[in-house]
C-alpha cells in the first residue's frame, strides 16, 4: 500500500478551498483520462481511454465542511472498488495569514500490484495527485 500527504497553503478563504477541493466533476477535468460523478455519498471515478480502463468506485465516510467558526472541514472517502483499495482524505483548515491549508491524504493499494512496487505507486500518486491539487485549488 502506498501511503502520502500532500499539502498546499492557498490565499483562499476557508469554504472556498473545500468547495474546490471537493467539487467532484472538476476532479475528471484536472486527472488525465479520468471522469467523476457524484450521488449523495457515492463518488464514481472512471479512469480509462475507451473500453480500457478501470471504476474506482468510493463512499463518502466522513462529511464535515468548515464552520463559520474558522473551523476546518475533513471529508473522507472509501474506496471500494475491485482494483482500487484503500483510503482518502481531504483536509481544510486554517493557514498563516488569513490563508487556507489544505492535505490530501491518500491510502491507496492495487489489488493486482505485486507490493514491492509500491513504491513506484508511491511516486506517481505523489506527482498525479499533487498536480490534481494545485489545478484543483487554482484553477477557477
Amino acid at each position: 500500500m502506498a501511503e502520502f500527504v500532500i499539502e498546499r497553503t492557498v490565499p483562499l478563504p476557508l469554504d472556498e478551498a473545500w468547495r474546490r477541493v471537493t467539487d467532484w466533476p472538476r476532479h475528471g477535468r484536472v486527472v488525465p483520462f479520468t471522469r467523476v460523478t457524484a450521488h449523495g455519498r457515492s463518488v464514481r471515478a472512471r479512469t480509462g481511454v475507451g473500453p480500457v480502463g478501470f471504476l474506482d468506485p468510493m463512499e463518502i465516510t466522513v462529511w464535515s465542511p468548515p464552520g463559520d467558526d474558522g473551523e476546518g472541514g475533513i471529508c473522507r472517502l472509501e474506496k471500494r472498488g475491485r482494483v482500487v483499495l484503500g483510503r482518502a482524505e481531504l483536509e481544510v483548515r486554517p493557514g498563516p495569514g488569513g490563508r487556507a491549508r489544505v492535505l490530501w491524504r491518500e491510502e491507496v493499494r492495487l489489488r493486482f500490484l505485486p507490493s514491492f512496487l509500491d513504491g513506484l505507486l508511491l511516486i506517481a500518486g505523489r506527482y498525479v495527485f499533487g498536480r490534481a491539487l494545485d489545478r484543483l485549488l487554482r484553477w477557477e
